[in-house]
């Protein structure tokens, strides 16, 4: 079900199940001692948070059935999958003692007993990786040491099936304590792999023979460049390390994942060599003499954490962009970021310069739609923080990329989360530097929390009134909160101030579009595309605003000249949108493809999967294409729609998407929708399509006789095959030949 129910956290019961207490809150949802009264017995109950709610049951029944297949004394028990007024939970068994973590680091290394742990969990994920199911979260707090001196897996009962366009940390919520065991390849945006699982297991191994995990002193995003653009290779060890252990750690955390041992059952391999070398004394052999340099301290006392930029230098940001409907679902118009490995291209610059550094991250952000300027801003603000950790303007710079990223055709959580950290990490380091208070405003933003967001960007222009970053967070945040005299004022002033800044051009078309008058957005785009030629963004911008004045014939064309500058995710959509007012299914779904791939656009952009769900319910022989395709929009839309409730956007596409699955909650999410913006003619069309699709047919019209009166174009309601039946039925004649007149 895809409803918002009582958490279980304000009960006392779950069904039949007695909650006793919380145990804890892990990256799936929080934990509870619970008495069973029917089998008499104790139970741990984890019940998952509202955004896995919006998972299919059977996805998640399947997972479970899975997890509770594996037959490892080391994981535990799953006893049930329960359901109790939509709220969901898995019942497992208790298992008694402490964590891993809190015996590392307050007793002597054991290299011997560090071997017999590594082996256990390695025989055990053994078993979960042949029959496809990766942790994804392996750490010291989710191994558990009972009382006998087991080890116990934690955190199993939702298992990750190999998905490979599942690209989201499963539990990156709590920070340093999951990054500092991730690859670096998922922290790039690459799936979760059983190589994934094999470098957090390595970690493990490392901090138990050291005592800390590598780059202890770091969190954040300097944390994550740390691990990102350096190898184990340079991790150091006691002195007294066996160099077969070092070895051992490298092979397991190797930083090209071809390069890491490639299964569990090699680790085991290495293991049981290692036991035979060393015998009953793993720490009496020759030590390792490379391995003890100690980590370098970080420069930050001796580095000013404030930068800046040249003067004559103006930022041009990058800002979510409008979306228009094609069969309800949204057309994207944010750029595309590939993801590659970073690389130390500031290196070879000679001698190195921090405020070069800055300048150069800098610029690359004001280019943000140009193929790969993310990538460079972030290598080159990255190459701040790993000579000063504490730079402020490194950081905060470093976390509006990461924003920016999350913003495009990424849509990757990690860079939410990262961009989080840094703009916290940049306010702790320095209160008033204007540009943290910025990035921490983009945060705030992509969380959901508009209010706390506005009062960043008014901190931020209140300590440097021209800040442009600043600046174009305010005027996102005003167009969100559909404050459209508030915008205009401050668009004629911004206009005035930078009269070549594209930025006010394509918000303001944003703006025009938003309130139906698509004619002066068309020319707000245009004078865009002027003023940055080489800039993807107009181009979709532009397109969609003829697609939707019924210019089909030009919109292709602009569509074909942004091609030309770069392919993206978004040039794809709006191409796959015109191919389907064309009713050219067939061709529409090959663009929607390419929006939705990982190669030219994004798997993990909710709106590419309904774009190609709604084309594919049209093709013979695809509906179970598009209901999994309904699905997946379904699922990478609820952790959104979680952290921002109150979204328009969110809660009219989570209520169409509701009703193409058949689910009874699709209306309630449309009139939720409704009562918020009520004069958006994008939302009362979705209410219209979803209330036909729930056998609404009153409704549907009502709905649309809005719309209409609002400004939505009729031949995208002519050109909706979901509405074929409704515009048979006389009323809808009637009612549009009322609102022509």
């Amino acid at each position: 079900m895809i409803s918002v129910q009582t958490s279980p956290a304000t009960l006392d019961r779950f069904g039949h199940y007695q909650l006793r207490g919380s145990l804890g809150e892990g990256g799936f949802g929080r934990v509870y001692e619970a008495w069973d009264p029917t089998l008499r017995r104790t139970v741990a109950l984890k019940c998952l948070k509202a955004a896995h709610h919006h998972a299919a049951p059977d996805a998640l029944i399947d997972e479970a059935r899975r997890a509770a297949s594996l037959r490892h004394r080391a994981f535990v028990k799953i006893y049930a999958f329960e359901e109790c007024d939509d709220a969901q939970a898995i019942v497992m068994e208790l298992v008694p003692g402490a964590t891993l973590r809190s015996s590392i680091g307050r007793q002597t290394p054991d290299a011997a007993q560090a071997l017999d742990i590594i082996d256990l969990v390695a025989e055990a994920m053994a078993e979960a990786h042949r029959v496809g199911l990766i942790h994804g979260d392996i750490k010291p707090t989710n191994l558990m040491l009972e009382p006998s001196g087991a080890v116990r897996i934690l955190d199993f009962g939702l298992a990750r099936k190999v998905d490979p366009l599942a690209t989201d940390l499963t539990a990156a919520h709590d920070g340093a304590a999951t990054v500092a065991y991730t690859a670096p390849e998922r922290l790039m945006g690459c799936p979760l792999s059983r190589g994934s699982d094999i470098y957090s297991l390595g970690v493990v191994l490392y901090e138990f023979l050291t005592g800390e995990r590598p780059f202890a002193t770091l969190n954040g995003l300097a944390l994550a460049a740390a691990h990102v653009h350096t190898t184990s290779d340079s991790w150091p060890f006691p002195a007294s390390t066996d160099r077969s252990l070092v070895e051992l750690v490298r092979k397991m955390t190797a930083h090209d994942p071809a390069q890491r041992l490639a299964s569990m059952e090699a680790v085991r391999e290495r293991v049981a060599a290692l036991r035979a070398a060393l015998g009953n004394d793993a720490t009496t052999h020759a030590p390792a003499q490379a391995e003890t340099t100690p980590m370098p301290e970080s420069r930050s006392k001796a580095i000013s954490t404030s930068v800046t930029t040249p003067p004559t230098f103006v930022q041009r940001w990058r800002w979510p962009l409008f979306a228009t409907a094609a069969a309800g679902a949204a057309v994207a118009t944010l750029l595309t970021l590939p993801t590659v490995p970073l690389v130390h291209w500031l290196d070879k610059l000679a001698p190195y310069s921090e405020s070069q550094a800055m300048a150069v991250g800098m610029e690359k952000l004001g280019m943000a739609d140009r193929d790969g300027a993310l990538e460079q801003a972030v290598q080159s603000f990255n190459s701040i923080l790993e000579r000063n950790p504490r730079h402020a303007a490194a950081a905060a710079g470093a976390s509006i990329a990461y924003s920016m990223r999350y913003l495009g055709d990424g849509r990757d959580e990690n860079w939410r989360r990262f961009a989080e950290a840094g703009a916290q990490a940049a306010l702790n380091e320095d209160d008033h530097l204007a540009l943290a208070h910025a990035a921490q405003a983009w945060a705030l933003t992509l969380k959901g929390d508009r209010s706390a967001a506005l009062a960043a960007a008014d901190r931020a222009l209140a300590l440097d009134p021209l800040d442009m970053s600043a600046l174009n967070a305010k005027l996102v945040l005003l167009l969100e909160l559909r404050r459209f005299d508030q915008l205009a004022a401050l668009l004629d002033v911004c206009k005035s101030k930078w009269p070549r800044e594209r930025m006010c051009h394509d918000i303001e078309g944003t703006m025009y579009h938003r309130r139906g008058d698509d004619a002066r957005a068309e020319q707000a785009f245009r004078r865009s595309v002027q003023l940055e030629p080489e800039g993807i963004r107009a181009y979709s911008n532009l397109s969609a605003a003829l697609l939707r004045r019924d210019r089909l014939d030009e919109a292709l064309h602009v569509l074909q000249q942004g091609l030309r500058v770069h392919p993206s995710g978004a040039l794809y959509t709006n191409l796959g949108n015109v191919l389907f007012t064309r009713g050219d299914y067939p061709g529409a779904a090959r663009a929607f493809e390419q929006a939705a791939s990982g190669a030219r656009g994004s798997p993990n952009d909710y709106l590419k999967w309904a774009n190609l769900a709604d084309t594919l319910n049209w093709i013979p022989g695809r509906g179970e294409d598009a209901q999994r395709a309904y699905h997946k929009a379904i699922r990478l839309l609820a952790p959104r729609l979680e952290r921002d409730p109150t979204n328009e956007a969110y809660l009219s596409r989570m209520g169409l998407y509701a009703a193409h699955v058949k689910d009874d909650a699709a209306l309630g999410w449309i009139a939720r929708a409704v009562l918020r913006a009520g004069d958006s003619p994008d939302v009362r069309f979705r209410a219209a399509v979803a209330s036909e699709l729930a056998g609404r047919r009153d409704l549907a019209l009502s709905h649309l006789a809005i719309a209409t009166k609002l400004g939505y174009p009729i031949k995208l309601i002519e050109s909706e095959p979901n509405l074929i039946a409704l515009r048979r039925d006389p009323r809808y004649s009637n009612s549009i030949e009322e609102n022509v007149r």
